[in-house]
Protein backbone atom coordinates (compact mmCIF):
# COMPACT_ATOMS: atom_id res chain seq x y z
CA UNK A 1 0.00 0.00 0.00
CA UNK A 2 2.96 2.34 0.59
CA UNK A 3 4.74 1.67 -2.90
CA UNK A 4 2.38 4.33 -4.97
CA UNK A 5 3.92 7.34 -2.61
CA UNK A 6 7.40 6.18 -1.56
CA UNK A 7 9.66 7.88 -4.04
CA UNK A 8 7.03 10.72 -3.94
CA UNK A 9 9.49 14.17 -2.70
CA UNK A 10 8.97 17.73 -1.77
CA UNK A 11 11.83 19.76 -0.93
CA UNK A 12 11.31 22.49 1.99
CA UNK A 13 11.66 25.09 -0.91
CA UNK A 14 8.55 24.01 -2.65
CA UNK A 15 6.65 24.59 1.18
CA UNK A 16 8.11 27.66 0.99
CA UNK A 17 6.53 28.57 -2.35
CA UNK A 18 3.26 27.55 -1.19
CA UNK A 19 3.22 29.84 1.97
CA UNK A 20 4.81 33.02 -0.55
CA UNK A 21 1.37 31.81 -2.61
CA UNK A 22 -1.27 31.44 -0.05
CA UNK A 23 -1.68 27.69 -1.35
CA UNK A 24 -1.95 26.40 2.08
CA UNK A 25 -5.24 24.79 2.32
CA UNK A 26 -4.08 22.56 5.45
CA UNK A 27 -4.40 25.95 7.50
CA UNK A 28 -6.70 25.89 9.77
CA UNK A 29 -8.63 29.00 10.99
CA UNK A 30 -9.94 27.37 14.27
CA UNK A 31 -8.53 24.94 17.20
CA UNK A 32 -8.06 21.62 15.75
CA UNK A 33 -11.42 19.31 17.01
CA UNK A 34 -8.99 16.51 17.44
CA UNK A 35 -6.88 18.27 19.81
CA UNK A 36 -10.05 19.81 21.42
CA UNK A 37 -11.28 16.35 22.03
CA UNK A 38 -7.87 14.59 23.69
CA UNK A 39 -6.88 17.36 25.23
CA UNK A 40 -7.48 15.91 28.85
CA UNK A 41 -5.43 12.86 27.53
CA UNK A 42 -2.72 14.80 26.28
CA UNK A 43 -2.24 17.23 29.82
CA UNK A 44 -3.06 13.47 31.76
CA UNK A 45 -3.49 16.24 35.23
CA UNK A 46 -0.54 18.09 34.21
CA UNK A 47 -0.33 22.29 34.26
CA UNK A 48 2.46 24.23 32.57
CA UNK A 49 3.60 21.60 30.26
CA UNK A 50 5.71 22.15 27.12
CA UNK A 51 4.48 21.79 23.89
CA UNK A 52 6.46 20.67 20.82
CA UNK A 53 4.69 21.45 17.05
CA UNK A 54 6.96 20.08 14.18
CA UNK A 55 6.13 21.63 10.98
CA UNK A 56 3.77 24.36 13.35
CA UNK A 57 2.96 26.17 10.35
CA UNK A 58 0.60 29.84 12.09
CA UNK A 59 -1.32 27.12 13.78
CA UNK A 60 -3.81 28.62 16.04
CA UNK A 61 -3.64 25.72 18.24
CA UNK A 62 -0.29 27.11 19.60
CA UNK A 63 -2.00 30.15 21.22
CA UNK A 64 -5.03 27.64 22.44
CA UNK A 65 -2.54 25.74 24.67
CA UNK A 66 -0.77 29.34 25.63
CA UNK A 67 -3.51 30.97 26.44
CA UNK A 68 -4.16 27.98 28.92
CA UNK A 69 -0.37 28.30 30.79
CA UNK A 70 1.38 26.20 28.56
CA UNK A 71 4.31 26.76 26.65
CA UNK A 72 4.96 25.80 22.95
CA UNK A 73 8.41 25.24 20.80
CA UNK A 74 7.64 25.39 17.18
CA UNK A 75 9.51 24.52 13.81
CA UNK A 76 8.07 25.78 10.88
CA UNK A 77 10.60 26.31 7.53
CA UNK A 78 8.52 29.28 6.48
CA UNK A 79 9.46 32.30 7.69
CA UNK A 80 6.19 33.84 6.42
CA UNK A 81 4.33 31.36 8.51
CA UNK A 82 6.20 32.36 11.67
CA UNK A 83 5.36 36.17 11.13
CA UNK A 84 1.63 35.86 9.89
CA UNK A 85 1.16 33.55 13.25
CA UNK A 86 2.16 36.40 15.60
CA UNK A 87 0.50 39.13 13.27
CA UNK A 88 -2.71 37.46 13.08
CA UNK A 89 -2.56 36.87 16.70
CA UNK A 90 -1.97 40.56 17.60
CA UNK A 91 1.49 39.40 19.44
CA UNK A 92 4.52 41.43 19.48
CA UNK A 93 7.76 38.87 18.87
CA UNK A 94 11.75 39.59 18.81
CA UNK A 95 13.77 37.61 16.33
CA UNK A 96 17.29 36.18 16.85
CA UNK A 97 19.76 33.80 15.28
CA UNK A 98 20.17 30.51 16.31
CA UNK A 99 23.52 30.20 17.28
CA UNK A 100 24.39 26.28 17.19
CA UNK A 101 21.94 26.13 14.14
CA UNK A 102 23.77 27.78 10.65
CA UNK A 103 21.27 30.52 9.70
CA UNK A 104 18.47 29.41 11.37
CA UNK A 105 16.59 32.05 13.69
CA UNK A 106 14.35 31.74 16.62
CA UNK A 107 10.89 34.38 17.21
CA UNK A 108 9.62 34.51 20.66
CA UNK A 109 6.41 35.81 21.52
CA UNK A 110 6.67 39.21 24.64
CA UNK A 111 3.74 38.02 26.12
CA UNK A 112 3.14 34.08 25.91
CA UNK A 113 5.59 31.68 26.37
CA UNK A 114 5.86 30.90 22.38
CA UNK A 115 8.86 30.44 20.30
CA UNK A 116 9.14 29.48 16.74
CA UNK A 117 12.25 28.17 15.01
CA UNK A 118 12.56 28.90 11.61
CA UNK A 119 14.95 26.35 9.85
CA UNK A 120 15.29 22.51 8.55
CA UNK A 121 13.27 20.15 11.34
CA UNK A 122 15.89 17.75 10.76
CA UNK A 123 18.30 20.37 11.93
CA UNK A 124 16.45 20.80 15.24
CA UNK A 125 17.11 18.72 18.73
CA UNK A 126 17.39 18.25 21.72
CA UNK A 127 20.71 20.10 22.13
CA UNK A 128 18.59 23.04 21.27
CA UNK A 129 15.25 23.59 23.63
CA UNK A 130 15.42 20.10 25.91
CA UNK A 131 12.92 17.22 25.81
CA UNK A 132 8.98 18.10 25.87
CA UNK A 133 5.76 16.91 27.74
CA UNK A 134 3.69 17.20 24.97
CA UNK A 135 3.72 16.88 21.53
CA UNK A 136 0.93 17.26 18.66
CA UNK A 137 1.62 16.57 15.16
CA UNK A 138 -0.85 18.00 12.66
CA UNK A 139 0.14 17.55 9.46
CA UNK A 140 3.72 16.91 9.70
CA UNK A 141 4.30 13.01 9.72
CA UNK A 142 2.10 13.46 7.13
CA UNK A 143 3.35 16.43 5.52
CA UNK A 144 7.43 14.63 5.51
CA UNK A 145 8.53 12.58 2.81
CA UNK A 146 7.85 9.32 3.02
CA UNK A 147 11.17 7.84 2.69
CA UNK A 148 12.23 10.22 5.64
CA UNK A 149 9.82 8.48 8.10
CA UNK A 150 13.01 6.23 10.36
CA UNK A 151 14.37 9.61 10.99
CA UNK A 152 11.31 11.90 11.88
CA UNK A 153 10.85 9.43 14.24
CA UNK A 154 13.83 9.60 15.55
CA UNK A 155 14.38 12.58 16.11
CA UNK A 156 10.65 12.90 17.66
CA UNK A 157 11.47 10.11 20.06
CA UNK A 158 14.47 12.32 20.56
CA UNK A 159 12.61 15.24 21.97
CA UNK A 160 10.17 12.70 23.93
CA UNK A 161 10.87 13.68 27.92
CA UNK A 162 9.61 10.33 30.09
CA UNK A 163 6.25 11.69 30.57
CA UNK A 164 5.36 12.85 27.23
CA UNK A 165 2.45 12.64 25.53
CA UNK A 166 2.59 12.63 21.84
CA UNK A 167 -0.43 13.18 20.57
CA UNK A 168 -0.32 12.14 16.41
CA UNK A 169 -3.04 12.93 13.80
CA UNK A 170 -2.44 10.11 10.27
CA UNK A 171 -4.72 10.39 7.63
CA UNK A 172 -6.16 6.87 5.78
CA UNK A 173 -7.04 6.86 2.32
CA UNK A 174 -6.35 5.17 -1.24
CA UNK A 175 -2.83 6.36 -2.15
CA UNK A 176 -3.31 4.69 -5.53
CA UNK A 177 -5.73 7.64 -6.36
CA UNK A 178 -3.63 10.69 -4.82
CA UNK A 179 -0.01 11.03 -4.94
CA UNK A 180 0.21 13.58 -1.61
CA UNK A 181 0.67 15.76 0.14
CA UNK A 182 -0.81 14.70 2.91
CA UNK A 183 0.45 11.43 2.91
CA UNK A 184 -0.93 8.27 3.54
CA UNK A 185 0.19 6.40 7.01
CA UNK A 186 -1.20 3.02 8.14
CA UNK A 187 -1.46 1.90 11.24
CA UNK A 188 1.04 -0.59 10.98
CA UNK A 189 3.48 2.01 9.99
CA UNK A 190 3.03 4.04 13.00
CA UNK A 191 3.50 0.81 14.84
CA UNK A 192 6.71 -0.11 13.09
CA UNK A 193 8.15 3.74 13.67
CA UNK A 194 7.32 3.92 17.54
CA UNK A 195 6.08 0.13 18.90
CA UNK A 196 9.64 -0.82 20.13
CA UNK A 197 10.20 2.11 22.22
CA UNK A 198 6.37 3.91 22.95
CA UNK A 199 3.12 2.72 23.76
CA UNK A 200 0.52 3.28 21.56
CA UNK A 201 -3.23 4.12 22.11
CA UNK A 202 -5.23 4.73 18.81
CA UNK A 203 -7.95 7.64 20.75
CA UNK A 204 -10.36 8.64 17.60
CA UNK A 205 -10.76 7.28 14.12
CA UNK A 206 -13.39 10.22 11.96
CA UNK A 207 -14.44 9.62 8.84
CA UNK A 208 -12.81 13.26 7.18
CA UNK A 209 -13.57 13.03 3.39
CA UNK A 210 -14.77 16.71 2.30
CA UNK A 211 -15.30 18.28 -1.03
CA UNK A 212 -11.79 19.41 -0.81
CA UNK A 213 -10.71 15.65 -0.71
CA UNK A 214 -13.40 14.83 -3.02
CA UNK A 215 -11.38 17.07 -5.46
CA UNK A 216 -8.33 15.01 -5.00
CA UNK A 217 -10.12 12.05 -6.28
CA UNK A 218 -10.38 10.34 -3.19
CA UNK A 219 -13.32 8.11 -2.25
CA UNK A 220 -12.58 7.56 1.72
CA UNK A 221 -10.81 9.97 4.03
CA UNK A 222 -10.25 8.34 7.46
CA UNK A 223 -8.16 10.57 9.98
CA UNK A 224 -7.54 8.85 13.07
CA UNK A 225 -5.44 10.02 16.42
CA UNK A 226 -2.76 8.12 18.13
CA UNK A 227 -2.14 8.73 21.73
CA UNK A 228 2.11 7.80 22.16
CA UNK A 229 4.22 7.76 25.21
CA UNK A 230 7.29 6.38 26.42
CA UNK A 231 7.43 2.76 27.34
CA UNK A 232 8.18 3.09 31.08
CA UNK A 233 11.50 1.08 31.95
Amino acid sequence: MLAPQADRVMVPGEWEERWQEDRIGFHQPHVHKMLENNIDKVLAGRTGVRFFFPLCGKAVDMKWLADMGHSVVGVEIAEKAIRQFFEENNMTYSEEPVPAIPGAKVYKSSEKNISLYQCDLYNFSSSIEGQFGAIWDRGSLVAINPRDREKYAALIISLMASDCRYLLDTLLYNPELYKGPPFFVPDEQVIGLFGESCDIELLQSEDALTDRQRGWGLDYLTENVHLISPKSS
